[in-house]
């Protein structure tokens, strides 16, 4: 499966319900078990296969120094955040799900799905998503 942005968190992004800068946006990991539906999936509670293990929490972690670069000669706007680590962790992940955390995963909805393509797996290291050096994902021209 390849990466994108969920259907419905265009809309909200459009709509200004979702503020990339301002909202607490937060990083899960996920088995190979979940299959992303970008036109169905909209809210964390249809997540399923979340990672456990040591050092990882339930949820994922927020997005730190979250930026917006805008590149004109590219025509393109990308979304970028610090790269998250869960230190000293154990576990095993096939992609991360960002979504704007509202405090309830009935209401907190999904913004994008990045597959890692492969599993990736830690035993008692750091677990590091390092995101593309473009962003994490960008909105664009085809």
């Amino acid at each position: 499966m390849s990466s994108f942005v969920y259907n419905k968190a265009k809309s909200a992004i459009l709509k200004g319900e979702i503020n990339l800068l301002t909202d607490t946006i937060k990083v899960a990991l996920v088995g190979s078990g979940y299959t992303a539906d970008k036109d169905a999936d909209e809210f964390f509670d249809d997540i399923s296969n979340e990672v456990s293990g040591t050092g990882y929490t339930a949820g994922g972690k927020v997005l730190s120094n979250k930026g917006i670069t805008v590149e004109d000669a590219n025509d393109l706007a990308s979304f970028d955040a610090d790269d998250p680590t869960w230190t000293v962790s154990t576990v095993t992940a096939r992609a991360a799900v960002l979504y704007k955390d509202t405090g309830l995963a009935s209401t907190s909805p999904l913004i994008a799905y990045i597959d890692f393509g492969q599993d990736f797996s830690k035993a008692g290291a750091d677990f590091t998503i390092q995101w593309d050096s473009a962003g994490i994902f960008y909105l664009g021209e085809s």
